[in-house]
């Protein structure tokens, strides 16, 4: 989610008492996005039965929309701040209502992958634009408190989800099966559609400059160039051509980096402002965002399938164990936000990513001690510890990452910090084909099934657990307790003294 860095003249934030309802729309748009991603998760083996979809299949249903997502974050960032985020927001929610009925009316698998990316292009105009408003529309003594929901918003949206999905596909609305996982959304799209005209206020950066369209073609590129190759590779046998164009990938993003300096050279407006990189602790939390988002994208996806078609059980019993992983993420993520960082800093963080090892490490054991006999309640303890540690991680990170950018700068930062955690999730989906389904055969015979899912299960968590050691190192380089945020001159009443000062605006 991206946030604006610029400030409106009129109205004052302060005194624009629409801002609630303003945050309710809003904030419902990205619970919406949240929860139809993990509403997916819980439903892919029904519609791998009821559509014939081949693995390759599930993972672009999943990956597609989070490359989609990914690869529009920037953009949708920019296009509001050039257009007006209370535009884009309304095209975005709109879009992605039409791409829902699509996916729920969806006739086969092709067609579901195909909307399915139309959803994620759509969230990608949408979910830009819902910090970049909060931080329009609030003064800064509240945005701390505003934010801190989000990460409550984080943990609802996991506990939803999973339980939201499972209950629409086991009562099989009018004999609907897995489409009304979609279709939940028409509803909630259109009252934001109407309620965001009357309650949201428009506003744009003060100086916005042109999209970079050569920019967004890179990027773009670039990121199908690395994940394709990686969803497709295996069904396809690891063909040659496959590893030379995810080389190809990074002669291209190289190429991006040459062009937005020499962009930002000539008229001041790069798609990607890269001189974000020269705050250190920025750079770093990008890396933290990056692996991140790969450790969660594994995790999801082969949780999924290890309890539904490895263990054998139904949607809601599958949903249903994950209560206790999503209600220890909504907590650890409101006591570290409003009680420990504050106090221990970035130690907050780390304990987040250590525990979160921790808790995938029991996960193992207990997968190998009980095998197919494993029952939810023994799941409850290695995913409640799992919870509390991405709790610990998810709220404070953004801020911790901030929190040496100037405030004038922020909305740039932000759309980077969301750009690179969708990349890192899209690539931790890719790579489900080569640390979960290249740990099995192809073709089994019904009884070793599940015990391969289960072997395969493990093998996919000992990935995770190294995910999770790699992010407790790259925290050392973030800031041991979040500065204070370098705010703009119309709010401080002095320009940022940070080498970002003379920086072009931007969202991103």
């Amino acid at each position: 989610m991206t946030s604006s860095s610029s400030t409106l003249a009129s109205p004052r934030p302060e005194a624009d008492r629409r801002r609630w309802f303003a945050l309710a729309i809003v904030m419902t748009a990205a619970f919406m996005d949240l929860v139809d991603v993990t509403i997916v998760n819980v439903a892919i083996p029904s519609i791998q039965r009821d559509e014939g979809a081949s693995f390759s299949h599930i993972q672009w249903i999943t990956a597609g929309y989070a490359l989609a997502f990914a690869a529009g974050l920037i953009t949708g960032g920019r296009l509001g701040d050039i257009y007006g985020r209370k535009r884009l927001f309304l095209i975005g929610i709109g879009g992605f209502t039409l791409a829902s009925a699509l996916c729920g009316f969806a006739v086969n698998p092709d067609m579901l992958v195909a909307s399915r990316i139309l959803q994620g292009a759509m969230a990608a105009l949408m979910v830009p634009q819902v910090l970049s408003i909060v931080h329009a529309t609030f003064p800064a003594h509240e945005r701390g408190k505003v934010f801190g929901m989000f990460g409550a918003i984080v943990g609802l949206g996991a506990v939803s989800g999973p339980i939201l999905g499972a209950l629409l596909t086991e009562w099989n609305l009018l004999g609907l099966e897995w489409r009304p996982i979609f279709l939940i959304n028409l509803p909630v799209g259109i009252a934001g559609l109407v309620l965001g005209r009357k309650f949201i206020t428009e506003s744009k950066a003060p100086h916005a400059l042109k999209l970079d369209l050569v920019g967004v073609v890179l990027v773009t590129l670039g990121l199908l160039m690395l994940l394709y190759p990686l969803t497709r590779g295996r069904e396809l046998g690891w063909p040659v051509w496959g590893y030379v164009v995810m080389a190809g990938a990074l002669v291209v993003f190289a190429a991006l980096v040459a062009y937005e300096k020499r962009k930002a050279a000539r008229d001041g407006s790069p798609l990607v402002e890269l001189s974000l990189f020269k705050v250190k602790s920025f750079a770093a939390g990008i890396a933290v965002q990056t692996v991140f988002g790969v450790g969660l994208g594994i995790f999801f996806l082969v949780w999924t399938l290890y309890m539904q078609v490895g263990l054998g059980w139904s949607v809601l019993r599958a949903g249903l164990t994950g209560v206790p992983f999503s209600i220890a993420v909504s907590a650890a993520a409101g006591m570290s936000v409003q009680m420990l960082v504050p106090r221990f800093g970035r130690k907050v963080l780390q304990a987040g990513a250590l525990t979160m090892a921790a808790g995938v490490l029991l996960y193992i054991w207990e997968a190998e001690r009980y095998g197919m006999s494993i029952s939810s309640w023994q799941m409850a303890l290695p995913l409640v510890v799992m919870g509390a540690g991405m709790g610990l991680i998810v709220a404070p990170l953004t801020d911790a990452i901030l929190s040496e950018v100037p405030r004038e700068h922020s909305g740039s930062a932000s759309g980077l910090i969301n750009t690179v955690q969708q990349m890192g999730n899209a690539l931790g989906l890719g790579l489900v084909s080569v640390v979960f389904f290249g740990s099995m055969s192809d073709h089994l015979p019904a009884p070793e099934v599940g015990p391969a899912f289960v072997d395969a299960f493990q093998n996919a968590l000992v990935w995770v657990a190294v995910v999770m050691t790699a992010i407790f190192l790259l925290m050392f380089a973030l800031p041991k307790r979040p500065a204070q945020h370098v705010e703009g001159a119309e709010t401080a009443g002095t320009p940022s003294s940070t080498p970002l000062d003379k920086a072009p605006e931007l969202v991103g």
